[in-house]
Formats: C-alpha cells, sequence, structure tokens
C-alpha cells in the first residue's frame, strides 16, 4: 500500500488528512502540538504524530518509512518549516508537494505591512484597542502595547505562557477555536471596543474575508501582516486532484439538496437544519444564505449549471448542501440539479411547501388544488382560473398578485375569492383574503403565493363557441371584420388535432375565433396574423374578453409576416390573400411536419389548394354545408350558407 506524509500546520492540511483516512492508502499526519493532534481522529490508515521536528529529524522519517509523496500543508507564514521539509525531501529524493492557501481577493481600505515587527511599529503610533489574530508565537513583539490589546488565541498553555510573557493582561485574551462567523468576529470587535484588528492574510480558509466584513460593519482599521512568497505548489482542489489519479483513489463529494420551506429558520425541518449545521460550504441564493448560514463558505447561486460547476471545481470541501426555497420536489430547481451530480454522493430532504404551509394557515386541505408556479415564467393563468375551482400559484417578478388580480378582472373573473400569503413564516408574515377585483391595486410582497378559489369553474371543454360571443366591428372601409363560423371553426379545429404544447399560427385570423379557441384548447402559444390594422384591434379586444393572454397579434400579410415566427406544430389558414403556395412552402421549410388546416370558398382559392396537395404524402379534403333557421312571420326557414371546401395536409 502506498505512503504519504502530510505536514498539516493548516486547515486545509487536516482537511487533506481527512478526506484521505478511509482511503486505501496510509497516511502519516505530523503536526507540531498535542492541540493539534486532538483535531484529527485517526483511523485504521492515518496516523498522527505530534512532534516538533528538525530537518534532520525529517530526513531520519522519510527514509525509514519510504513515503511515495510528503505534502507541505504547513502556514504559508512557517517559512522556515517549508525550507526544512523541501531540504529533506530533496536529500532523501522523495516528491515533494506543496499545498498552496489562496490568496484574498481584496483588501479594501486596509493598511498593509511586510511583517509582524511593522505592523506593532504602525500600531505605536496610533490610539485605540486592538484585536490581536495573528497567534501566540510573535506576542512578544506587540510587548509595548499590552494594554490596548486583546489576544485571541488557541485554548492551549503554550499560548497561555507567551500572553504572560507578552504582558498581555489575563482578561484580555480570548481563547478560542476557529472557524469565526463574521457575527462572531463582529461580536468580539465591540466587546473588545476595537479600534483595529491584525490579522494575517490568511485567505479563504483562514477566516480573512469574514474578519475583513466585520471590520467593516464595525468600523475597525485592517492592519493585515502580508504572507512571505510561497513555494510554486497546487491549491487544495488541485492537489487532492492530483493524488486521486496518483494513487487510484475516488472521493465523491457528499452533496445534501434540501428544501428549506418557506423561508424561516423556523420552517425548516430538524433534518434539513442539521444539514445546513453539519456542511463544509453552503449553497443557495443570497437570501436563504443570509438566513441559513453560520460559520461555513457560502456560495450564492442559484443556476443549476453554476452549482454543479462549483461543487466539482472545490473538492477542498467534502460536504455540501445546496438549499432549495420550499420543498425540492415542488417548482424546484432540484429537478435540473441532480442529473449534473452524477459523481457525487447525493441525498435529497425535502422541506415544507408554501402550499402546505399556507393552506394550513387557512385551515384547508390541499388534494384538489391544481399547482402552477409563475415564478420567473411566463403562463396564461386565467384559463386554468375558469377550469379548475382551486388553484395555488407562487408568484415572483412581472406576474405579481395585483397584475394577476387585473387580468381576472379584465376576463370577467373579478369576483373569484383569492388568499394571498405574504412573506409566509417570516416574523412579518401576513395573508390576505379578498375577491380579486378588491386586490388589483394593492400592493404585495414579491415573496408571496395565493389560493385561487372560483366555485363556478364549470368551462366547455369542447370546441366551437357561439359566434355570438365574439365581437364583430367594422373595418375601416365598412365591410364587416369576417369571421369563421361556429359549424366550420369546430370541424376544422377537429381536423387540428391540436396537442397540449402546440404552437400554432391563425393566418388570416379576423376577429380571431380559432386562434382564442386554439388558445383554450392548448397551453401553447397562438400566433395570429392579420393583415388589416382594424381587425388585429378587434382580434386584440376579443383575447382580452376570452383571457387568451397566449395569443400574439401580429399585424402583416402572410408569409412576410410569418418568417420571424417560431416554427409552428400546427396551422390554420382562414385566408392567404392569394399567397396559398408561399404561405405553404414557409410553413414546410420551418417544419416539414406541420399539420394544416386550411379553409376555401371561392372556387379559385379551392383550385390553388388542389394544386397544393400534390405536394403532400397526406392531404384530405371534405365540403361541408350548412343551414341556419331564420324567423319568416310565424314560420322558421332554413337559410343555407356557402359550402366550404376544408383541406387537412400534412406530411407523414
Amino acid at each position: 500500500m502506498s505512503k504519504i506524509c502530510i505536514f498539516a500546520g493548516t486547515t486545509e492540511g487536516r482537511l487533506l488528512a481527512e478526506r484521505l483516512g478511509n482511503q486505501p492508502i496510509e497516511v502519516l499526519v505530523c503536526v507540531a502540538t498535542d492541540y493539534g493532534e486532538t483535531l484529527l481522529a485517526p483511523t485504521e490508515n492515518l496516523k498522527v504524530s505530534a512532534k516538533r521536528l528538525s530537518e534532520q529529524e525529517m530526513e531520519e522519517l522519510f527514509r525509514k518509512e519510504q513515503f511515495s509523496c510528503v505534502v507541505d500543508a504547513t502556514h504559508p507564514y512557517a517559512t522556515e518549516v517549508t525550507e526544512n521539509i523541501l531540504a529533506a525531501c530533496t536529500s532523501c529524493g522523495i516528491k515533494y508537494l506543496r499545498l498552496l492557501r489562496g490568496a484574498s481577493q481584496e483588501e479594501g481600505d486596509a493598511v498593509v505591512v511586510s511583517d509582524t515587527k511593522s505592523a506593532a511599529e504602525f500600531l505605536a503610533s496610533t490610539d485605540g484597542n486592538i484585536l490581536l489574530t495573528t497567534g501566540s508565537k510573535e506576542l512578544s513583539v506587540f510587548a509595548p502595547l499590552a494594554s490596548r490589546i486583546y489576544a485571541r488565541v488557541l485554548p492551549m498553555e503554550s499560548s497561555f505562557i507567551s500572553c504572560k510573557e507578552a504582558g498581555i493582561e489575563p482578561s484580555h485574551i480570548l481563547a478560542m477555536q476557529g472557524p469565526f462567523s463574521v457575527d462572531m468576529n463582529l461580536a468580539l470587535l465591540k466587546s473588545c471596543a476595537a479600534a483595529y484588528l491584525v490579522t494575517k492574510e490568511g485567505g479563504r480558509s483562514g477566516g480573512f474575508a469574514e474578519k475583513m466584513e466585520a471590520a467593516k460593519q464595525y468600523g475597525a482599521t485592517m492592519v493585515i501582516i502580508g504572507r512571505p512568497e510561497q513555494k510554486s505548489g497546487m491549491e487544495f482542489s488541485e492537489l487532492l486532484n492530483h493524488l486521486c489519479r496518483r494513487f487510484g483513489l475516488h472521493l465523491p463529494p457528499k452533496v445534501r439538496v434540501v428544501g428549506m420551506g418557506p423561508g424561516s429558520e423556523a420552517a425548516m425541518t430538524e433534518e434539513v437544519q442539521n444539514a445546513i449545521k453539519t456542511a463544509d460550504c453552503l449553497i443557495g441564493a443570497k437570501r436563504m444564505l443570509k438566513t441559513a448560514s453560520a460559520h461555513q463558505t457560502v456560495y450564492d447561486a442559484i443556476s443549476p449549471e453554476k452549482i454543479a460547476q462549483f461543487i466539482q471545481d472545490h473538492s477542498e470541501y467534502h460536504s455540501f448542501t445546496v438549499i432549495m426555497s420550499g420543498d425540492t420536489g415542488f417548482f424546484s430547481g432540484t429537478k435540473k440539479l441532480i442529473p449534473l451530480l452524477h459523481d457525487c454522493d447525493v441525498e435529497i430532504l425535502p422541506g415544507l411547501s408554501s402550499l402546505s404551509y399556507l393552506c394550513a394557515k387557512l385551515g384547508e386541505s390541499y388534494e384538489d388544488v391544481v399547482n402552477i408556479s409563475l415564478h420567473g415564467r411566463a403562463h396564461n393563468l386565467v384559463p386554468d382560473v375558469r377550469r379548475y375551482p382551486r388553484i395555488f400559484t407562487l408568484t415572483g417578478g412581472e406576474n405579481s398578485i395585483d397584475s394577476i388580480c387585473r387580468q381576472l378582472c379584465d376576463a370577467q373573473l373579478g369576483d373569484v375569492k383569492v388568499s394571498v400569503g405574504e412573506r409566509l413564516s417570516y416574523p412579518e408574515e401576513k395573508v390576505t383574503i379578498a375577491a380579486a377585483k378588491e386586490l388589483c391595486n394593492r400592493e404585495f410582497d414579491s415573496l408571496s403565493a395565493a389560493l385561487i378559489e372560483n366555485p363556478a369553474a364549470n368551462p366547455i371543454v369542447t370546441h366551437g363557441l357561439p359566434d355570438e360571443l365574439f365581437q364583430r366591428g367594422s373595418a375601416s372601409d365598412g365591410a364587416v371584420v369576417p369571421m369563421t363560423k361556429m359549424e366550420v371553426r369546430s370541424v376544422a379545429l377537429s381536423k387540428l388535432q391540436l396537442t397540449k404544447r402546440a404552437v400554432c399560427w391563425d393566418i388570416g385570423a379576423g376577429t380571431g375565433s380559432v386562434a382564442i379557441e386554439m388558445a383554450m384548447q392548448t397551453d401553447g402559444d397562438v400566433y395570429a396574423i392579420e393583415r388589416k390594422e382594424d381587425a388585429v384591434d378587434l382580434l386584440k379586444e376579443n383575447c382580452r374578453k376570452f383571457g387568451t393572454h397566449n395569443v400574439t397579434a401580429i399585424l402583416g400579410t402572410a408569409p412576410e409576416g410569418c418568417e420571424d415566427l417560431p416554427a409552428p406544430t400546427h396551422v390554420f389558414i382562414g385566408g392567404s390573400a392569394g399567397n396559398m403556395k408561399d404561405i405553404l412552402e414557409l410553413i414546410l421549410q420551418k417544419n416539414p411536419h406541420a399539420r394544416i388546416v386550411a379553409t376555401a370558398v371561392t372556387l379559385e382559392s379551392i383550385g390553388e389548394l388542389c394544386s397544393c396537395m400534390k405536394q403532400f404524402s397526406f392531404a384530405e379534403t371534405v365540403c361541408i354545408t350548412s343551414a341556419r333557421d331564420r324567423r319568416a312571420g310565424s314560420y322558421h326557414l332554413m337559410m343555407g350558407q356557402n359550402p366550404i371546401h376544408i383541406f387537412t395536409l400534412q406530411n407523414e
């Protein structure tokens, strides 16, 4: 079995040892103190040696154990130890690997000095208390400032001795073991009334960023002792990957994807809270990280791709917890994230959904509720409110509660009951219950959810709406805007065989009767193309009346007006303005398998469609004639309508 030696004088060194401790490789970890030994738990393959070694002792150890390589994970400021390890490796012909600690990216308005002596000289020219976080090794340099200094040191006997020798008062000794969060650093600065915070540039894992943020919030000046130039080496992820390749190790990161619930910590399950507390790194949206984070490294991300890439790039963390809002299985990014984590040990922990939380507040069950998310999604809610008695929706962005209620009012649904939950689970939680028409002009928090109830929901589910429901109007030339009549419309829509997510074109839309019925039958998008401006205005008015927000009205003549539209799956042609052949060619160019239904009244348009049928492997033509009754005195006469030819075209 291969053997390696790790000099673990840093958090990264201890973490590297822990990651390798259960692998098929022997690991000897060298630490300088007994306290350092207590931070590592030995395993069958991991042993710990707590002793300061000279260069000669290192060389003797290396020759005896015959290590495959030695990893120098000592502190960047321990330059003498690094020189000794390198010299011993060179003498024994053993591979030397340096684990680098990543530097911090910003220093702000801090005072940067070259060494400990320069820091003491600078502080001697200032007034105010000092929070010293550089450890106990060089405390003697700060002895002339002892009365002003609060020293944060490790809880070890040697630390107390160094503090006493430097003249630090016992009440000014802060014996603590990190890591330290921003809040903890801030609390210490306040308790010391510190004007200055002295630190070494310890990088991300050394808690440098947390110190910077705390000093910034409190208003203390940072005094940074610049790090010595490091030997060339690798940062944690690169080094760990190198060792895995060299020794054939497999170290999948542990990733727990958890549902945070509506938002507050109080609404989290105990299992989720524990997953957050025990993670090395937390990932999620800024709002959730602010609630959940204690002392861990955090990464603000929502995109599944960014989350997966971060986990892949940061093997220095053994366990990640990805925080999702609400429940992991309820309109959650979990669905897209999980396939990207195929090389990880993944566990999913559900949370409390906003649906169950709001219904519990209302004292109602939710097994019959239809769930729809408008949070960052485009969706026409009106047909759903007409169709289902109870709908739950998550809101966000342009789809705010007031805009949803305005849509409902425009569709003559202003009397439906809307129960709005704002900032659910937070102390400022609020539930409002009113008719949609009463909520149109009210502002609601962006973190809102709603239960919409329409007891009268019982819509017509078959196509063929009565003609009188559509407004006809007149064009500027005095002619009535054309409309495909109910009987013809019913047959044409049946022939179209619309699908749930169809992309529809209605060419020569007129009043929009076909486009509107398309929109009511499918959840897809409908594009209504009409060349007369007056007819387009009327079409939009009819769309507002029926609440068909998934219809896009386009002023233009086909095929030119259709060139920029997405490829259709279904097309109805009610009028071609003599451009039938060109229209069909464009449709087939965009989607060779689009299903096309066209109607023709005149012999010329019938002839044009007949000639086009030769281009299709499947085509069908039916001719329908209908008659409607008309009152004539005390009698009723059946008045015949023009015969209509209906062509159905589709390539197999």
